[in-house]
C-alpha cells in the first residue's frame, strides 16, 4: 500500500530512504539521531555527514545508509518546540516535504520516517501526526512512493485528545467484546493478535451488523404478508378452502435463482466509481491501494479483494454506511458489532471522517489492522 504505519525500530525497516531526525551541527545527537549512527556505523556516517556540513532546520540532505538496510539516509532537522509561535509548524512541514521530494529526486520506491520532532524535540505528539499525515497525503497524490512512518511504541503515538474520548465512548456503546464461547466460540479477546486480524479483515463475517439489530427483533417482525396475519382469524374448514382457491405461488428453480443474482461486487463497486465521476487513480490513492491491485479488481471480474481493501474502496467514494454495507455484501461481507475495528470504520463514517490516513491512524490507535 503507499502509506502504512508500522511499530518498529527504524533502524530494523527495510526501505530505500530512512529519515533521520538529525542535528543542525555534523555531530551525534540522541533519540533517533543517536541509534541511526550506531546501527549505520558512527564513525564512517558521522565522516561523510561532516562533507554536508550544517543543515538548517526544514532543510534536508542524503547521505549513504552503509549498514542499515536502506539505500540512503535522509537527513533532516526538525524544530525544536517552544510554544508554537515561532514557525514550529511550517518548519515541520518542511522536514517532510523536502525529504520526499529528495527521495522522488534520488529513484527512491520507499521512504521510512519516524515521527519526526516528537522525541526529544519536545512537540507535541497529537500536533506532530497531525502536521505529518496531511503533507504525506498531498505528496503521494502525485507520486507512487511508497511512505512508512515507523513508531518505536504505542506510547509514542496520539491522536487529537478530543477525537480519542468521542471514539472511546463510541466503542463503548456498539463493541459487543465478550461472546458466549457455545454460540461464537472461543472469545475474541482471547484469540491470538494475529488470528484476530484475520478475523476481522479478511474472512466474510455474518454474525450481525454495527446497528446492533438483535435476532429478537427479526423474530418479532411482522407476517410477510396480509394473507398470513388474515388466515389467523379464519376457521380452520374455512381457512383450508380458503387455500385451495388461492392462486398458488410459482416455485423457482435452481436455474431460476443462479441467474437472478444481485449485481456484483465489480459492477457495484464501478458503477459508484461512474456515478461520482471519479477517474481510477483518483480512487485508489483516496483508498490507499496499490495501482496494481486496483487494475486487477478492474479487470478480473471474479476477484474478490480483501475486507479491508474493500473498506478502504468505500471510505475513498465517500460512502455513507448504507451503501458500505451494500458493497460489502456484495462480495458477501459484512460490517459487525462484535469487530472494533468494524466500530472504528463506522464511527469514522457516521463523523464524516473520509481521509483514509486519519482513519488508519484511528485504528492503528487502537491495535487494529489499517485499511488499504
Amino acid at each position: 500500500m503507499p502509506f502504512k504505519i508500522i511499530r518498529n525500530d527504524i533502524t530494523r525497516v527495510k526501505a530505500d530512504a530512512i529519515v533521520n531526525t538529525a542535528n543542525p551541527e555534523p555531530r551525534v545527537a540522541s533519540g533517533t539521531d543517536a541509534a541511526i549512527y550506531k546501527a549505520a556505523g558512527a564513525d564512517e556516517l558521522l565522516a561523510e555527514r561532516k562533507k554536508i556540513g550544517r543543515i538548517a532546520p526544514g532543510e534536508a540532505a542524503v547521505t549513504s545508509a552503509f549498514q542499515l538496510p536502506a539505500k540512503y539516509i535522509i537527513h533532516t532537522v526538525g524544530p525544536a518546540w517552544i510554544d508554537g509561535q515561532h514557525g514550529e509548524f511550517d518548519i515541520l512541514k518542511s522536514c517532510y516535504r523536502k525529504s520526499l521530494l529528495l527521495a522522488d529526486q534520488l529513484g527512491c520506491e520507499s521512504i521510512a520516517f519516524p515521527l519526526i520532532a516528537a522525541g526529544i524535540h519536545g512537540f507535541p505528539k497529537d500536533q506532530a501526526l497531525e502536521i505529518a499525515l496531511p503533507v504525506i497525503r498531498e505528496h503521494l497524490e502525485d507520486s507512487d512512493l511508497r511512505v512508512i512512518l515507523v513508531v518505536f511504541g504505542r506510547g509514542a503515538y496520539q491522536i487529537a485528545a478530543g477525537l480519542t474520548e468521542q471514539i472511546e465512548a463510541y466503542i463503548d456503546e456498539n463493541y459487543v467484546s465478550v461472546q458466549t464461547p457455545e454460540e461464537y466460540g472461543e472469545p475474541l479477546e482471547k484469540l491470538s493478535e494475529a488470528r484476530r486480524g484475520r478475523m476481522l479483515w479478511e474472512e466474510p463475517q455474518f454474525i450481525g451488523n454495527v446497528t446492533g439489530d438483535a435476532a429478537s427483533d427479526e423474530m418479532a417482525a411482522p407476517p410477510e404478508s396480509p394473507d398470513e396475519e388474515a388466515e389467523e382469524a379464519i376457521p380452520f374448514a374455512d381457512a383450508k378452502a380458503a387455500r385451495s382457491i388461492a392462486p398458488k405461488k410459482k416455485k423457482l428453480s435452481l436455474e431460476d435463482v443462479v441467474n437472478n443474482l444481485g449485481e456484483s461486487f465489480q459492477a457495484k463497486l464501478f458503477r459508484m466509481i461512474d456515478e461520482r465521476g471519479m477517474s481510477d487513480p483518483e480512487v485508489y490513492k483516496r483508498a490507499n491501494v496499490d495501482r496494481k491491485l486496483f487494475s486487477k479488481i478492474r479487470c478480473s471480474e471474479d476477484y474478490i479483494p480483501k475486507k479491508k481493501t474493500i473498506v478502504a474502496l468505500a471510505i475513498a467514494l465517500r460512502l455513507n454506511l448504507d451503501d458500505t454495507k451494500d458493497l460489502l455484501a456484495s462480495a458477501g461481507l459484512m460490517l459487525t458489532n462484535n469487530s472494533k475495528a468494524d466500530v472504528i470504520v463506522c464511527f469514522c463514517i457516521e463523523n464524516g471522517i473520509y481521509d483514509i490516513f486519519e482513519v488508519n491512524a484511528l485504528l492503528f490507535k487502537y491495535q487494529q489492522p489499517i485499511l488499504g
